[in-house]
């Protein structure tokens, strides 16, 4: 292999593919990121063994095609160091290759291409594919992940549902405490779909889906994902298993409605969540005709606070406790101005949805269990 590559477009493409690299590997060659080096271009990939990533960087000059598996950690200190620069990557040995800039060299070992593992293979007789929107798929996925679980016992519930019917795509994510979905109506199929993306490639996908980028075309079967913009492919395993019934737990006749500014609500109960109990974490909204009342109290440190808040409500007065930091996560998750409370009773959960005069109001809404006051 014998290639003239820009040091930072080289790193830039590196750091992406690098949050694939386990931090333990079940295999040592998967410590190494395989280069493929072909006509102007080089093909970069790192994997876990259950996550691979791809990308595509454009080279200046490919003297020499070949595949190398180079160590991550080592290329990766090196070009942090570097300026920008031309860098030139030539193998020198069986088992070595060096990497020469303006004013020096390193040498570095490689190993063979042909102990990388190969990549996950989409059975196309039974693959889907839709085009998602990118901006659209950054935003259910900010909007949703935070509401995943770790729950070994239903692991279900450790990611992100993806629910794609023939008018609009829904992402939904729950721990069982709390439950958010997302609209997608520009996401469309001919046939009813679903699959369950675990909240590690979630993570992965929006950190590195650019504001750039315009689609993001997704390829899925039973048991695996690959999501391509770009010039690149993020290639998962899907969690298996059945994702409850989400639309039958979203409360339909909550008669009892608070109407208030998102980040009044929000920052009023993070002062008083200050004072709530550490091991709880419960606050009480005391809800009456144009008022609420947000307290908390720690009986075992004397510690109390509450706040009244001006806001519109209607129906009957009602007192329902939460754990703050459900509240606080909802709330901070919502792109809006104003939101919408629905509540039946004490008991039963919580409908937070955005105002009805907001334009995404019909693309996201959440729920959230009450606790015992």
């Amino acid at each position: 292999m014998k290639l003239t590559i820009s040091s930072s477009e080289l790193l830039k493409g590196l750091m992406n593919v690098s949050k694939a690299i386990p931090a333990k590997a079940a295999q040592q060659i998967l410590d190494n990121f395989l280069f493929e080096a072909d006509q102007d271009k080089i093909s970069v990939t790192a994997s876990d063994g259950e996550l691979t990533l791809k990308t595509v960087i454009a080279a200046d000059e490919v003297k020499e095609a070949g595949r190398i598996a180079i160590p991550a950690r080592h290329i990766l200190e090196l070009l942090k160091e570097l300026p920008d620069q031309p860098l030139k990557i030539n193998t020198v040995s069986d088992s070595s290759f060096e990497c020469v800039w303006a004013s020096g060299s390193s040498s570095l070992p490689f190993f063979p291409a042909e102990d990388y593992p190969s990549l996950t293979n989409i059975a196309a007789d039974t693959a889907l594919t839709i085009d998602f929107p990118a901006q659209t798929l950054t935003e259910g996925i900010s909007r949703t992940i935070f509401a995943t679980a770790d729950d070994e016992i239903r692991p279900a519930l450790n990611g992100i549902f993806f629910d794609i019917s023939e008018d609009s795509t829904t992402l939904v994510a729950s721990d069982a405490s709390k439950l958010v979905c997302y609209t997608a109506t520009d996401v469309k199929s001919d046939e009813k779909a679903s699959f369950i993306l675990h909240r590690k490639p979630a993570t992965i996908l929006r950190s590195i889906i650019g504001k750039d980028v315009d689609t993001v075309s997704i390829t899925f079967d039973t048991k695996n994902a690959m999501f391509t913009f770009e010039g690149t492919t993020v290639i998962c395993r899907l969690i298996v298993g059945k994702f409850p019934r989400y639309r039958d737990v979203i409360p339909q006749n909550n008669s009892n409605t608070l109407k208030i500014d998102r980040t009044v609500l929000l920052n009023t109960v993070r002062r008083v969540a200050v004072c709530a109990s550490k091991a709880s974490n419960h606050i009480k909204l005391d809800l009456s005709e144009g008022s609420l009342v947000v307290s908390a109290q720690d009986l075992g440190f004397s510690l109390s606070a509450y706040e009244k808040v001006s806001c519109s409500y209607e129906g009957e007065p009602l007192t329902i406790g939460f754990k703050s930091t459900f509240v606080i996560e909802m709330l901070s998750n919502m792109g809006c101005t104003e939101v919408i409370i629905k509540f039946a009773d004490s008991r039963r959960a919580a409908l937070i949805v955005p105002s009805d005069d907001e334009a995404e109001s019909e693309k996201s809404c959440g729920i959230i269990m009450p606790i015992m006051v």
